[in-house]
Order: structure tokens, then sequence, then C-alpha cells
């Protein structure tokens, strides 16, 4: 029996290749799109899973309770994981339930010198001797216990190891450092350990680490300070580790050490460090856990998708097949038997659309790891795990996707067939026509998201951020002590060059990295108010080169000397946080800043020196000459090959000893929006394919009403009709079903991109054109998917579509 169900199916495929072909592609396109889409979110949630003891890692985060007299400002200072280090010890002796406390510091960039050979590396971090009783970090040289507990010790990736020593062993090998920012920790640094290169599913990496002894032998005081923040805390628990206890233990452990009341502290465990954290200043990258319930969706969307093309296919040419259920229940069949049959055939299509995915998702893997930056290896998804929940979507597809075929063909009545007597009735129609509206819904949703993310994308690179970023040539020198006492000359030498129209030195650039200052400022009642908010200490040039506006006093000039002590720039949020609602209000008043004091001297217009998913912060701009990293120069677009070359060898002359590091301003702040851009690329990618797969569905079934309305298409032409109103009249049902798919559309789609939108501070609008397109390309699709098949059938000879009438 089963084998004459296998061949008799396997028959019906051959006869009808169109029909097999579209159901095989559509399918095996919709589990290549899932199958795609549950690699990407298995790669984002397997982030941190490679640690052992992962169940038993957690981390602090520390943030500032809002002040009662402040109600203003609840909620402005946000949670960081960044901040102080004498919480670590502080939490080890007070909580019997941590076994292990390992702290590290920010992400540092270092010279380093062999030689002659001079690297500024980056992703480096000052760590505890116990990370690797924490971290399951794989040592392939040295060892582990010690690696990290001499001063000016230096553990090595082995990628890193090989690029410094090639095939050398690295153990014992001595770089010469330079001091990083803040940090006296010039010296010899010896490679004590080479580890396996870290996962690219961890939320942070590095290429090396160097021991935390060394920060404190050369700077030992921040680690007694509460308010010093360059740390973070992680601790490994026991077994026996309560959260919720922990948590009510927290006021208490608080109450005894600090004497700031609105100073807190909350726990973040490592399953929620990439995908859950809002907390701020993340050692390394964070995810998106709504992106992946968007893609989620669209996983779904397309594989209902293309179910609904199968079912319609099926129940569409169900009448082909009246006969043969006929004679079947007329020998003896029984309903039951029938099911099994048609479903069998079910499941024998989604087999081979199975087959056709795994080619389809081999062929797709490079594009996918281009679009991510990713890697994806089909083998390591295709596993003793996967198989048996392949073999389950393989069952419950095919059973899906042909049960409702199945029991439609199964409950024809035999002597009604036998007789002639047509079993056509209208609820296959209707279902057919319901399935069509749905499933270009669904196609509408995602064309209307992807203008809506094209045009929220566009909206952020052309918006006026308020200070000019275009053609400006970023040089990173890291705080080199050398280069800024050399910072006349650089400038001049530069500026000498008529290529380059302005330069400014400075601490930092919009779009990057900046420290946060608690600034006092002399408010309206004559009061010295503290507040906090970031800080740009800048050159005497910065606020003229970056063609920013002034709505109060003056910027910095070189007519003022005391300008250098005594003086302080900020923009208008931070005139209104200190209560002055008119920026000229502040301007004169007195203000003391990190040792610094004097008088506020000028407001520049609110500009965006942060991602544009974000308002505009409280910025202060001090003049500071020597603790900048970077120099920008304004350039011209003419023969940029030769200006770049040509600033290159006046910083070979004048830094010798410094790599000539440079990038552009505007590609730098747009990394902001990368996660952004990826998430563009994937909406795109499968809103197309969802289109495509839709589009076969209908190809399929336009095909099928031309066939079987041949002999009316015959009759019309030979009384006269012409093959335009023959074409208007075939299209016209499946036209007026879109029109229906578009107004299910609208709502849906403004609500679910109007949640996604929130997650910008500066956010387009949804205007009605959006709508109107969508609209549009889905009846262009559906028209151009049905008008051939109208057409071929409205160009037949109608001799041919009569004779045997």
């Amino acid at each position: 029996m089963i084998k004459n169900y296998i061949k008799i199916a396997w028959r019906n495929l051959l006869k009808k290749k169109t029909y097999s072909l579209i159901n095989v592609f559509g399918l095996g396109l919709g589990m290549t799109c899932c199958f795609l889409i549950f690699m990407y979110i298995q790669d984002e949630l397997s982030f941190d899973n490679y640690h052992e003891k992962g169940d038993r890692i957690y981390r602090l985060t520390h943030g500032n309770l809002p002040s009662e007299d402040q109600p203003e400002n609840a909620g402005a200072n946000p949670f960081w994981v960044w901040n102080n280090a004498p919480v670590g010890p502080a939490i080890k002796s007070y909580f019997p339930e941590i076994d292990k406390v390992v702290q590290f510091s920010g992400s540092s960039d270092i010279l380093l010198t062999d030689g002659e050979n001079s690297f500024q590396e980056e992703g480096v971090f000052f760590m505890d001797s116990t990370a690797f009783d924490v971290f399951s970090w794989k040592v392939i040289k040295g060892d582990a216990k010690n690696a990290l507990t001499a001063p000016y010790s230096m553990v090595m990736t082995e990628s890193t190891a090989k690029r410094f020593f090639g095939n050398e062993d690295p153990i014992g090998k001595i770089l010469k450092g330079s001091d990083s920012p803040g940090r006296s920790n010039a010296g010899d640094y010896t490679v004590t350990a080479v580890i396996e290169d870290i996962p690219s599913n961890s939320h942070f990496k590095f290429n090396m680490l160097l021991s935390l002894s060394t920060f404190r032998v050369s700077i030992p005081e921040v680690f007694e300070y509460w308010g010093y923040a360059d740390f973070y805390t992680y601790f490994l628990v026991n077994e026996n580790f309560n959260l919720t206890a922990f948590r009510q233990k927290i006021p208490d452990f608080l109450a005894a050490r600090q004497d700031n009341p609105r100073y807190t502290i909350q726990v973040e465990q490592m399953k929620d460090f990439y995908l859950r954290s809002d907390a701020e200043r993340q050692p390394g990258e964070t995810g998106s856990l709504s992106n992946i319930y968007v893609f989620s969706i669209i996983g779904i969307f397309i594989m209902l998708i293309a179910m609904i093309n199968f079912m319609n296919l099926s129940t569409a040419r169900s009448m082909e097949r009246a006969k043969e259920v006929g004679i079947r229940k007329s020998v003896g069949a029984d309903r039951r038997h029938l099911v099994y049959q048609f479903l069998g055939e079910s499941i024998i299509i989604v087999f081979l659309a199975m087959i056709a995915s795994v080619f389809f998702v081999t062929m797709a893997i490079p594009l996918l790891k281009s679009i991510t930056g990713k890697e994806f290896d089909l083998v390591k998804f295709i596993n003793w795990q996967t198989v048996p929940v392949l073999t389950v979507v393989l069952f419950v597809v095919g059973i899906l996707a042909g049960s409702y075929p199945a029991f439609v063909l199964s409950g024809f009545r035999p002597v009604q067939i036998l007789k002639g007597i047509s079993v056509a009735n209208n609820s296959g129609v209707n279902l057919r026509k319901g399935l069509v509206v749905f499933q270009f819904s669904l196609s509408i949703i995602l064309i209307a998201g992807t203008i809506i993310v094209y045009n929220q994308m566009n909206h952020l690179l052309d918006k006026d951020m308020g200070f000019d970023k275009e053609q400006m040539l970023v040089l990173d020198y890291n705080y080199d002590e050398l280069v800024n006492r050399r910072s006349s000359a650089l400038k001049n030498e530069m500026e000498a060059n008529p290529a380059i129209q302005s330069s400014a030195f400075s601490r930092s650039v919009p779009g990057g990295y900046f420290p946060n200052a608690g600034t006092e400022i002399e408010n309206s009642d004559g009061e010295m108010q503290m507040q906090g908010q970031a800080i740009f200490q800048v050159g005497i040039d910065f606020i003229d080169h970056f063609d920013m506006e002034l709505v109060a006093g003056r910027s910095y000039s070189r007519d003022f000397p005391s300008d250098s002590t005594s003086a302080l720039v900020i923009n208008e949020a931070a005139a209104r946080q200190y209560g002055y609602a008119n920026p000229a209000d502040i301007i004169g008043k007195k203000f003391d800043q990190w040792g610094r004091s004097g008088e506020v001297i000028g407001v520049v217009k609110d500009f965006n020196f942060i991602s544009l998913h974000r308002n505009i912060e409280p910025l202060t701009l001090p003049f500071e000459a020597y603790a900048s990293r970077f120099l920008t120069l304004k350039v011209k677009s003419e023969n940029m090959t030769k200006t770049i070359s040509e600033i290159e060898d006046v910083w070979n002359r004048l830094a010798p000893h410094r790599p000539f590091l440079y990038s552009f301003l505007d590609e730098d702040f747009n990394k902001q929006y990368q996660a952004d851009f990826k998430f563009r690329k994937i909406f795109t990618v499968f809103s197309v394919l969802a289109i495509l797969i839709a589009s076969l569905g209908l190809f399929g079934l336009a095909t099928y009403s031309a066939e079987i309305r041949t002999k009316e298409i015959g009759i019309r032409k030979v009384l006269g009709a012409e093959v335009s109103s023959i074409v208007t009249l075939l299209s016209m049902d499946f036209v007026k079903l879109i029109f229906v798919a578009i107004v299910l559309a609208i709502p849906i789609t403004w609500y679910a991109m109007n949640t996604w939108l929130d997650g910008f501070a500066y956010k387009t609008a949804i205007g009605w054109w959006v709508y109107v397109l969508a609209g549009l390309v889905a009846v262009i699709v559906a028209l151009a998917t049905i008008s051939s098949q109208a057409v071929r059938a409205a160009m037949l000879n109608p001799v041919k579509s009569l004779k045997s009438e």
C-alpha cells in the first residue's frame, strides 16, 4: 500500500511538472529563508555560551537614583557597566556566596614597540589574575594560573602572537609599551601566555590582556576611590547563590560603604549581557532582542506564504483527481486511507523541497556572511540535535500544507463523481481567495516595512547634525604626549598645505568615545549646582573648525590667554540642565570642573555628538591644550590620495615614533548605525524573497485559472472580444484581492513600524505615500505575474480551444 502511494505520488509530480516545480521551489525557498534566519538567531542567542561556568557568572551595573529635589532629572543618569574599582573587593568580602571577582579596565589602545616596529594595538584590557578562574578562555601556551599575576605581564590571543612573532615561541618575548590615556603604564611587557582567539559570539573581545597589577602599581589611588570610573566588575557565585536574596542585601552593603545616598548597583546575569542589557558603557558589542523578534516573525511570514502557495495550488487542482477518488472509494477505500495518501504526497513534496533548501542554503551562506559580518558553518547547524528538529519540521509542514486538500479530496462522494455530477463548491474558491489576501497582506507589510526602514536610514544620514563632518580627516595618535607637545608645529605644517582648510586638536570627536564629568555651575539663585554631563576636551580652534553655531557668548580665542585655564563653553542642553531657558543668561556664571574654575563664556547650539538613536544630551567643551588624542583636518576633495600622502609625509617627519593612522569622520560617525544597516539589508533581502514566493503561488493560480477558462476565452474571442478585454477579465479577480490585502496591511504596518521607529530619538514620519507605494509595488508584481498567463491564454487560437465542442 505504501509503495503504491509513493508510486502514484511520483507519477502525479511528473505529470504536472510546472505545478510540482512551483511547489518544490516555493517551499524550498521558504525553508531556506527560515533556515537562514534560524542560523542568524541561533548565533545571536549563543553569545557567551562557551563559558563553562556561564550560569554562575554575573556583573555589576552602577547608577544614580533620581534626586528628590530634581524630579525632572529622573532617569537622566542611566546605569553603567563601567565604573569604580573599590566595589570589587568590597562585594567579595561582604557576600559569602561570591567565589571569585574579576575586574578589568575599559578597552585601551596602546603603542607597542618591537625593535624598530611600532604598532598601535586596539582591544587591550588590563585584567585581574582571576580571569581564567571565571572565563573559559583556552590557554595554548603558558600557565593560566600565573599569567596575569605579576606587573607588566601580557597575554596574547593566538592570531595576535602570530602577527607579532610569526612562528616563533612568544613566551618570554618582550614588547615595550607606552602610556595609555590616564594610565602610567609605560614599560617592558613580557608575554606570559597565549590563548585561543576569542570566539566571535562573545559579548566583548580583545587581542591582548595586560595584568591589572600593572595598573595598580602605576596609579594605586584609583583603587580606593569610589568616584573614579574605569573598571568592569564581574563575579562568579557558588552553587547555592540566590539572586533575589543577593539583591535584597545590596542596600545594607552600600549604606556601610558609600557617602553618596543616590549611588546604587544592580546585578546582571551573563545570559542577559548581550541581548537584554540596557546599561551604558558596555565592554563590547550588544545585540537587539527586538531584531530577533522581527526576523522570527519574517521567517514565519515567509513559511506561511510558501505553505499557502502549496495549499492554494492543491485545492485548485483537486477537481482533476475527483474521478481517482471516486474509483478508489467505489472499490473499498475508506476516507482514512485517502487522507494518508494525500498527506503522504504532501510530505514527499516537502521532502523534495527540503533537499532543494539544503542546496539553496549552501549557496546563500556567503551572502548571509557578507550581510551580517558573522561566520556561519552549515555543518555546525546540521548535527544530531538539529536533524530530529528538521524531521519534525518535515512532517509538520507536510501535514499543515496538505491537510486541507487531503480532507477535501477524501470527502468527495463517489456516486456523484462517477455520474459526472460536479462536486465543486464555493468553499474551496473562498479559501483560495482568503489565502491569497492573507499572503499578499504579509507581502505588503514587508514591502512597506522595507520602504520605511530605508527612509529612516536615509533620514539618519541626511539630517543636519549641527556640525560639519564632511571631508574631515581624523588622525589618531592616542594621547601621545610628544605629539601634543608638538601640536603647534603639526598644526602650522598641516595648514601650510593648500589642500587643508583648517585643523583642530581634541580629546573626542563626534560619534566617538567621550568621558563624563561632574560640573558645578552657578544657578539663577547664585548657588553652585553639581550636574553630570558628557565632556569634550577641545583645542582652541575646535568650535570654528567644525562650524558649530554660537547662540550666546563667544568661543575660545587667542586674544584671551585666560581661556586656557578659566573659561568654559557648553551646549544649550547643558544650559537648560542648570535651569537657564535663555542661553545668554548663563554667560558669566561661575563654574568648577575637574580642578578648573572660572566663567562660562559661550553656548553652542545643540549638535548631535552621539547617535540619532538618542536625544542631544548636556555637553561641556572645556579648553585643553595637552590632553588631546585626535588631530582633525578639513581637506579639499580634489586629489585626495595626493593630499593624504602629503599629510603622511609631514606626520612621519614630526611624529616618526607613531604609526600614521587616519580615518574619515563621516564614516566613523556612521559606524554607530552599523547594526541598523545590517538590519536594513537582512530585512530587504527576506522581503524580496517573500514577494518572490508569493508571486510564484500567484503564477500557479493564474495558470490554472487560464486553463479552466480556456473554452470560455475561446467563445469570447469568437464573439469578438479583444485580447485586452480578456486579459483584464482574467487579471481583475486577482487585482481585487490585492486591494483587499492592501487595506488589511495598512494598520498592521503602521503599528509595527511605529514600534520599531520608537528606538530612534529622531525618526521620520510614516507618510501616506508609503502605503501607496507599497500597494503599487504589490499590484505591479501581481499584474506582471498574472499578465504573462493571461496574455498567453487570450492569444490562443479559439479553434484549438473549442475543437472538442
